[in-house]
């Protein structure tokens, strides 16, 4: 039965010290909770544009992404899909002849860095918004050891025979290049490479502008994933042995790359990576930083069709990243091909490279022009 409150007579009973003791006990826990509170509240986010915390926090907000306090911000895509990219071919060196095109050696501009590039133009004639193009990023090759006529002859011989375009460019500090070689995963500058080159092929008067491509090898994938995603409106995206498109695949697959050899800067790079680490994180799912890096996060933006190529027995780059990225694909709504060959090694050569090409080409057809 509940107490009468109200006409209660029994007796009151005096309080013990013990109970008081613990009621200020108690008083004073719950003070140091509030002033806990307050202190973390304070650093976590308290608008502070010197705080990282908050800066990271921020960069969840599209509107905050171009912070150009917020650490290593230019790798992200959002920071990519603000930035401008204009650029123009230079001057036309004829180099050779082929069956029904015309090669040549030229450069373009990328961040004010000369970059060189080879192209190659049909010689059909041209239809009347101009020819379909692809500009294709080759995968890694040491740069001091690189040179703009060698590597790959053969893969832009296919395709432009098969009345493409094709700017093969050389990235920045490769070669004759102007420029640092930043490295393929931890930077944005051959994306941006990448970008300036589609740029400068849209502002010939040979190619047309809405039938722009890219196409990638290995290291290359990442980039021109991350180059679609940053331009969704690209119409056709071929990657051949592409690596590392969630950054969490690189831990679980790594790449065995017999010929890399870490360049002279190397502890440069080493400190700048440790640098990345420590501001913003290990890649990792959780971080609103790497989710903003990762291309895959930003699938279901692009408007063109991803073209995937693999094979079996890559000994470089574990076809698992490919069948990742085609399970992360299933989940949108985005066209994609997935060819997987039974040979051919990392390069997809020898039985299966003509397969492997002519699927390109097919793909180009179905997707660019």
């Amino acid at each position: 039965m509940e107490p009468n409150y109200e006409t209660d007579t029994s007796p009151v009973v005096p309080e013990s010290n013990m109970s008081r003791f613990n009621k200020t006990f108690v008083f004073i826990i719950v003070l140091l909770v509030i002033f806990c509170a307050g202190i973390l509240s304070y650093i976590f986010f308290m608008p502070n544009k010197n705080n990282p915390v908050a800066l990271l926090n921020k960069s969840t907000e599209k509107s905050q992404i171009s912070n150009e306090d917020l650490p290593y911000q230019e790798m992200t895509i959002p920071y990519l899909r603000d930035r401008t990219y204009e650029s123009k071919l230079g001057e036309l060196e004829p180099y050779s002849q082929g069956s029904n095109y015309t090669s040549y050696l030229t450069s373009y501009t990328s961040d004010g860095l000369k970059i060189n590039g080879f192209i190659t133009v049909p010689t059909t004639d041209k239809p009347e918004n101009g020819y379909p193009a692809i500009v294709f990023v080759h995968g890694y090759i040491p740069p001091t050891q690189y040179v703009t006529t060698e590597k790959y002859t053969d893969y832009v011989d296919y395709l432009a025979r098969n009345g493409f375009v094709v700017f093969k460019i050389d990235l920045r500090g490769h070669g004759n290049s102007e420029g640092e070689p930043g490295g393929g995963y931890y930077g944005s500058d051959y994306v941006i490479d990448t970008l300036n080159a589609r740029a400068a092929l849209q502002s010939s008067d040979f190619v047309d502008k809405a039938e722009v491509g890219l196409w990638g090898h290995s290291m290359a994938g990442n980039a021109v994933l991350r180059a679609a995603v940053a331009k969704p409106e690209i119409p056709a995206v071929a990657i051949w042995a592409g690596a590392v498109y969630s950054y969490e695949d690189m831990r679980k697959y790594g790449i065995q790359d017999s010929s890399y050899s870490p360049p002279a800067n190397n502890v440069q790079r080493q400190n700048r990576r440790a640098d990345l680490f420590q501001k913003v994180g290990s890649p990792s799912a959780q971080s609103p930083f790497w989710r903003q890096v990762a291309p895959i996060y930003f699938l279901s933006d692009l408007k063109g069709a991803v073209g995937i190529f693999h094979a079996v027995n890559d000994e470089v780059v574990n076809i698992g990243y490919s069948q990742d990225l085609v399970t992360e694909l299933k989940k949108t709504s985005v066209p994609y091909e997935f060819h997987e060959y039974p040979s051919g090694g990392h390069n997809i050569e020898g039985s299966s490279f003509v397969s492997a090409m002519q699927d390109t080409v097919n793909f180009y057809n179905k997707y660019l022009k």
